[in-house]
């Protein structure tokens, strides 16, 4: 058996089809976010700008953040110690779930150490402990929702993406004596739209079925005090579970689950995701801390960024570009092909300082490689009429499509 052979025949497929990823050595500039440098193919450090980060509020920069977590590495040191069962449990860890818990008006909250792992390991388990459980999937879920659903063992239906009538058809054709569980995002991060929260609900209290909802992409950027969609559209009292992450909109590393007391406490009993694995280091729970408090009281990151965003996608449609359709913060620009969205991201970055990675198959299906923008509220205007022109021009170097009105 020659596995060499086999290892390298699979990285060819990736470079034959245009999508082997590379990832881009750099370092983001403290207190002047988006600013950064990078490190790859150039005599020393380049300025960048970074267009494409999920510290969507730039969070992960702000005063506040950093100093609670050098206060808390100054007292407790680095690491955790352990798993929470044995020694990795800490007062911090305990301020957080509390405050998320809070944060979406229910009983309890649970951390983990990523939104991957939150997602995989709450319904693999939850499904398991539900016997005969079916779940009913969004066909855009992300990778750790299917990955979760994949290892739960349950019977899965997909409905077609925020179709309400094929969500009702697959639920009305099952066994009402079953359990049944709803799993769908609040904001799909490739698209830009949102899922019919309350809709879903109602169909979900019509049969029986408990929700579970990915918030991954809307915490701390929507509603009064950071709560997402659900807190925004004044849901959150209908879903079940919430999930969420600590790595994007507040900046720093985590995921998590705010349930009622019952359902956390099944999960945090069961879950090997949560039960096997060293805890968070308090140093980043510290700064997460930090960072949702904030949020909560304040509204200028998240006005910032929503204007950063219908600025940006106006700037793009009005230079004719391929601009999605989206009614969130994510700005997508179409290009369909692998080769193109991989020679355009380099482009940008090679000539114009430009930071963006290319989003291709299996993170969207073939066919819709994209660029994938992400504006914030440290993203001026005249940054956003430069990568325009940047766009632009490159679109027109490469003999692609512009869609300028007469």
């Amino acid at each position: 058996m020659n596995y060499e052979h086999i290892f390298d025949q699979a990285i060819e497929r990736l470079h034959a089809e245009g999508r082997y990823r590379v990832f881009i050595d750099i370092l983001r500039n403290k207190g002047a976010y988006p600013n950064a440098r990078c490190f790859a193919g150039h005599n020393g450090p380049k300025d960048i700008t970074v267009w494409c980060s999920n510290d969507y509020l730039a969070m992960g920069q702000h005063p506040k953040v950093i100093a609670a977590m050098e206060e808390a590495l100054n007292d407790v040191g680095a690491g955790s110690g352990g798993t929470r069962n044995i020694g990795g449990n800490t007062h911090y860890h305990v301020d957080l779930e509390r405050e998320l818990a809070d944060l979406h008006g229910k009983d309890a909250a649970l951390l983990f150490t990523s939104g991957y792992v939150s997602n995989d390991a709450t319904l693999s388990t939850i499904a398991k402990i539900l016997p005969g459980c079916v779940i009913f999937s969004d066909e855009l879920n992300h990778a750790s929702m299917i990955a979760g659903i994949r290892n739960s063992g349950a019977e899965k239906r997909v409905w077609r993406h925020n179709d309400l009538a094929h969500l009702e058809e697959l639920l009305a054709a099952e066994d009402p004596a079953l359990p049944k569980l709803i799993a769908f995002e609040s904001v799909y991060s490739m698209e830009g739209d949102v899922a019919p929260i309350h809709a879903i609900c109602d169909l979900a209290e019509k049969y029986n079925a408990l929700t579970y909802i990915d918030e991954v992409h809307a915490v701390g950027m929507y509603g009064p005090r950071g709560g997402g969609i659900t807190d925004r559209d004044e849901a959150a009292h209908r879903i079940d579970i919430i999930e969420g992450t600590l790595g994007k909109a507040f900046g720093v590393m985590g995921g998590y689950i705010a349930a009622d007391s019952r359902i956390i406490d099944v999960i945090r009993s069961y879950a090997p995701g949560f039960i096997f694995t060293t805890s968070l280091s308090p140093v980043l729970v510290a700064g997460v801390l930090a960072s949702v408090r904030h949020l909560k009281s304040s509204s200028v990151e998240r006005e910032g960024q929503q204007a950063a965003a219908a600025f940006l996608k106006q700037q793009l449609r009005d230079a004719g570009l391929p601009v999605m359709e989206s009614t969130t913060h994510i700005v997508p620009l179409m290009v369909g092909d692998p080769v193109k969205a991989k020679k355009i991201s380099d482009i940008l970055l090679a000539e114009y300082g430009v930071y963006v990675q290319p989003i291709n198959y299996p993170t969207v299906p073939r066919g819709t490689e994209r660029l994938r923008f992400t504006p914030g509220p440290a993203h001026t205007q005249p940054m956003m009429i430069d990568l325009t022109k940047a766009l632009v021009e490159i679109w027109e170097r490469m003999e692609l499509e512009l869609r300028r009105a007469a």
